[in-house]
């Protein structure tokens, strides 16, 4: 078993640690060993940890031989997006201009990990700033490669985590999404992720000084980790669930609601707002489906999610007019060409006066609450994570139709983080050599009924990770 300890399961790491069937120190070491073997060939870990990680594994043995109780994560290396506050490490998010930019305490979600006994072990490459486009590679690090064929990208913006969870690197990665940035990077290598509805997850963001974001940075972005099962997913999500008076926005809401009765339906929608969908990502969505009904579940094509076109200008509008004033700065920092993603989109959507932000502000709710009704109906909704395989490294940034393109093919991510639900995303098998996957969309705080039909999913599907990269 030691042999192959970065190939198990998290949660069965973390009862090997506790029944001393193996030592933390270990652990750590094998992970570190897999780093040392696969990194070079990936460039998804862009700093590794390796002092601290077996100092914190040394102490996780300590512990256990003096008899005290071993939190669910004991000695379970993970790694940690570049734009995450790690106590004593930089918080780079990929720009040189920040590369000495020491956090001087953990992100809550790391504190949560570490209290359950996770070792941070590496951080995982970013796009430039995360802003730069869909595919990672920033200024600072380069690009990331997607183990599968180097050819794709392997999504972003939490790129790195999710490629060091695919290739054993980690057991966990910690990520974070506001249109996509956990889920579609899972699809693109094979493994799954979890966005929580907002205000589930303790955060706090506030890295590069004292000030909170505008309302739309507050509202969109969560944190949310990666996996390569379900089971660890849901592992990840206990320890993360909770309130924090760093962030009053954190709802202390159980992270288990009720059970349903009867059947729980499930809505599929597999071309969200008709703008196509490549046929392995359709067959992915049928394939999924197929598993839930084998399991129990109630699952009907429904005709559309609800106002999706609607929910994306909304989303455009609102976040670009919040970026406008900072842009000048931004761009500086982003290198050459890294601002080509953001500066196309603000070509074409121009900032909302004062009036028009306040009515964009109440569209917005009322989007929410006409996905609160359609999730009434039905508690669960299957879809698309990105309507296409992984596409080329930097399609979005090339020009206006790469753009738009990526932009379209992110669609549903997109408005499921505008309306703040929770998603789960989960692979459902491989077409032509590449990882192809679906989400699971529920209503607010059932991250619970996601990860259940998510394990459904999985039970009968299987997984796919971990993978050795491929030339």
């Amino acid at each position: 078993m030691k042999d192959a300890l970065w190939r198990m399961p998290a949660a069965e790491q973390a009862e090997a640690v506790r029944r001393a069937e193996v030592s933390a120190v270990e652990l750590v070491d094998s992970h570190l060993e897999r780093i040392a073997e696969v990194n070079p060939r990936v460039n998804a870990v862009t700093r590794l940890m390796a002092e601290s990680a077996r100092e914190a594994a040394a102490r996780t043995d300590r512990r256990r031989a003096a008899g005290e109780e071993l939190g669910p994560l004991a000695g379970v290396p993970f790694t940690v997006k570049e734009s995450t506050a790690v106590e004593g490490v930089p918080t780079t998010f990929g720009t040189p201009r920040f590369r000495n930019l020491v956090a001087p305490a953990d992100a809550p979600p790391v504190a949560r990990l570490r209290a359950a006994g996770a070792i941070p072990v590496g951080r995982g490459n970013i796009p430039t700033l995360v802003l730069a486009g869909m595919h990672t590679r920033s200024e600072l690090f380069g690009d990331t490669v997607n183990p599968w064929d180097g050819g794709r990208t392997p999504g972003g913006s939490s790129g790195g985590d999710a490629v060091a969870v695919a290739t054993g690197m980690a057991a966990l990665g910690l990520g974070s999404d506001s249109g996509g940035s956990v889920r579609i990077p899972a699809q693109f290598c094979g493994v799954a992720g979890l966005k929580p509805s907002t205000g589930r997850f303790p955060a706090d963001h506030r890295v590069l000084g004292p000030d909170d974001p505008g309302p739309a940075s507050q509202a969109l972005v969560t944190d949310g980790p990666l996996a390569r099962s379900v089971r660890d997913l849901r592992l990840a999500y206990e320890v993360l669930v909770g309130t924090d008076p760093r962030d009053p926005r954190a709802v202390p809401v159980p992270a288990y609601g009720e059970p349903l009765p009867g059947r729980v339906k499930v809505a599929v929608v597999a071309d969200p707002g008709g703008h196509g969908v490549h046929p392995a990502v359709r067959g992915a969505v049928a394939t999924a489906a197929d598993a839930l009904r084998d399991a129990g579940y109630d699952v009907r094509e429904v005709r559309d999610v609800p106002r999706l076109d609607e929910a994306l200008e909304a989303y455009g509008r609102i976040t670009l007019t919040e970026f406008a004033p900072t842009w000048p700065a931004v761009r500086g920092l982003l290198g050459e060409g890294g601002d080509r993603y953001i500066a196309m989109a603000m070509e074409r959507t121009p900032p909302a006066s004062a009036a028009e932000l306040m009515t964009l502000m109440g569209t917005w709710l009322n989007i929410r609450r006409s996905w609160a009704e359609f999730l009434d109906a039905h508690p669960l909704l299957l879809g698309p994570v990105f309507t296409e395989p992984p596409v080329e490294p930097g399609l979005e940034s090339r020009d206006r139709a790469g753009r738009d393109r990526v932009a379209t093919g992110m669609r549903l991510c997109t408005a499921t983080s505008f309306v703040g639900v929770p998603a789960v995303a989960v692979p459902t098998g491989t077409v032509d050599g590449l990882p192809c996957g679906v989400q699971i969309v529920g209503r607010a705080f059932r991250e619970d009924l996601c990860l259940d039909a998510a394990q459904a999913i999985e039970d009968r599907l299987g997984t796919l990770t971990p993978v050795d990269p491929r030339t």
